[in-house]
């Protein structure tokens, strides 16, 4: 990375999360579970201190005493004596007495940390994203186009368009039209059913962003990047688009928003796969960091013949720690720690969150248990979704949710 360039990294982790309802019923989305020991947003800090990115704002607004919790427990070891540090910032109303009205207004809010800090570069990143991503070779390809503004992209099917913004380039990467979440998008030219979708990972020329925020602010708009500011600045500034891609393959790199249950269970099912995705989790290289769960090892104990199976299995999961396994089967599953399962209970494609207790005889499929859960003896989840949605959530795809702290 240049050492010359001041970098300052600003997370926003104040969405409601309403599409990954009932995971967001007690918590903001970056604060949800993920991947057995994590919460979503140490993927995006974790990037940040990989990439020697130390001195990170994170802006929270709805819901955020879990996050709060976790980045104090997690993300209080960095030495701020010499100006490393991960701080929250809370909606405070310091311009006016509105909260949060979107991307833009948020950074907008907290231009007095901006004069605080002075940086060169701001680091816009979203805290509820699954991705691995050096930012140095994002500021350095940068700072090398002389841009004002660079925004990470990467190549996505055409049926995607609806969840993302669609950018046109030209040949030198130049970001020439933009698109926010079209029904029908202009594909890249040579590839018709391919489209480059913005990914959230922005970095600005500070005094460019301070500029066309105090221009936002004076309009009446949805006060977004996507919608408003990055639209606005076409014409004006030199927008460039950054490809994510391994470095390695060339080939686009791992990335998921987990905004829906679907998206979010999907996620999770990738890190058990053989894929690079499944790589996320497993890379020396780029650890995911974390609060440590104070927990035993996993126990996994016990084969006996019932009913016609071989139970004391566990295949292609992941096991955290406190989780005591006894004479059941755990297929293609995420147990995060301290999860409790009885004998002869059959766990498949489920993600279940920490301290869930499990009876016996129990059958589990294709469901999320959310923490604190306990479910009795023969109870079958998963199995009839009409059955589980007079009781549970039941996604688009069929993902059965059982609610925080639910006794059935």
């Amino acid at each position: 990375m240049q050492s010359n360039k001041k970098i300052l990294a600003m997370i926003m982790a104040g969405g409601k999360g309403e599409r990954l309802y009932p995971l967001t019923r007690d918590r903001a989305k970056p604060a949800v579970p993920f991947g057995g020991a994590y919460r979503i947003i140490d993927f995006t800090i974790s990037n940040c201190i990989n990439s020697d990115i130390r001195r990170i704002y994170i802006l929270t607004q709805y819901k955020s005493l879990s996050l709060d919790r976790h980045i104090q427990r997690a993300w209080n070891n960095l030495n701020g004596r010499f100006g490393d540090f991960v701080y929250i910032i809370h909606a405070q109303q310091r311009i006016n007495e509105n909260w949060y009205k979107g991307t833009a207004d948020a950074i907008y809010q907290n231009f007095y940390t901006l004069q605080q800090e002075k940086p060169d570069l701001v680091l816009i990143l979203s805290g509820d994203h699954i991705y691995k991503m050096d930012y140095r070779e994002l500021i350095n390809y940068h700072i090398r186009n002389k841009a004002e503004l660079t925004i990470s992209t990467m190549e996505l099917d055409k049926s995607e368009s609806r969840h993302f913004g669609v950018l046109q380039v030209d040949e030198q990467n130049r970001v020439i039209g933009f698109q926010e979440k079209p029904a029908r998008p202009k594909t890249i030219p040579g590839k018709p059913d391919s489209i480059l979708i913005n990914m959230g990972v922005y970095v600005f020329n500070t005094d460019i962003l301070v500029k066309r925020l105090i221009e936002n602010a004076r309009k009446d708009s949805e006060h977004d990047f996507g919608k408003n500011v990055i639209p606005s600045m076409l014409n004006k500034d030199n927008v460039f688009s950054y490809a994510f891609n391994d470095l390695k393959s060339k080939k686009a790199s791992y990335w998921r928003d987990v905004g829906t249950i679907d998206a979010y269970y999907e996620a999770n099912m990738d890190l058990l796969s053989n894929s690079h995705a499944g790589s996320t989790l497993f890379d020396n290289s780029w650890p995911i960091f974390t609060s440590e769960k104070q927990a035993a090892p996993a126990k996994i104990y016990g084969h006996e013949q019932h009913n016609g199976k071989l139970y004391g299995i566990v295949v292609d999961s992941i096991i955290s720690r406190g989780c005591v396994i006894n004479k059941s089967i755990i297929k293609n599953s995420i147990l995060s720690p301290n999860i409790q399962v009885e004998p002869f209970t059959e766990i498949g494609n489920s993600v279940l969150l920490d301290n869930v207790t499990i009876g016996k005889n129990c059958t589990i499929q294709n469901a999320i248990i959310d923490k604190g859960v306990s479910i009795p003896d023969n109870t079958e989840i998963g199995l009839n979704l009409k059955k589980d949605a007079k009781h549970f959530t039941v996604s688009d795809n069929g993902i059965v949710v059982v609610p925080k702290n639910t006794s059935l």
